[in-house]
């Protein structure tokens, strides 16, 4: 099952009526998360190397993603980021997120950016808090 999580398209991360915002495009298959991110020059730290917050608000929202299938609404309380090699300005990045574990309203998360080629490029492990149970009609159908 596939499911896309639009309820708020002014997100920064993945709101497409957001022109100031990210706009990657992430989906939920499988109870893990799936994402696609062309990287923009606009959001480099150095030259031609992307900012690691922009890393770091991909591979948190990849976790919300994989806690959001469990049927709750869910937000980040707690994120540790590793950088593993510099990622690419003008690139396509691959975002993964899946749930490790669940307990009551805790989620814990670990989710992973990599290149075109396979190479991983930063990894996270996150604490998220469920909060209300998605409604119907809250998520669009695929």
């Amino acid at each position: 099952m596939s499911v896309s999580i639009e309820i708020d398209r002014y997100c920064f991360v993945c709101g497409p009526e957001n022109r100031e915002g990210l706009q990657a495009r992430f989906e939920v298959v499988d109870g893990k998360a799936v994402g696609r991110y062309l990287s923009r020059r606009e959001h480099q730290g150095y030259a031609g190397i992307s900012h690691g917050g922009i890393l770091a608000a991909l591979l948190d929202e990849a976790m919300v993603y994989a806690a959001c299938a469990l049927g709750r609404w869910a937000s980040t309380a707690e994120m540790t980021v590793r950088y593993h090699q510099p990622a690419p300005t003008e690139a396509a990045l691959t975002i993964h997120g899946e749930v490790t574990a669940h307990r009551r309203r805790l989620v814990e998360c670990r989710a992973e950016i990599r290149s075109e080629d396979g190479t991983l490029l930063a990894s996270a492990t996150g604490k998220l808090m469920q909060g209300r149970e998605i409604r119907d009609g809250e998520l669009p159908e695929k």
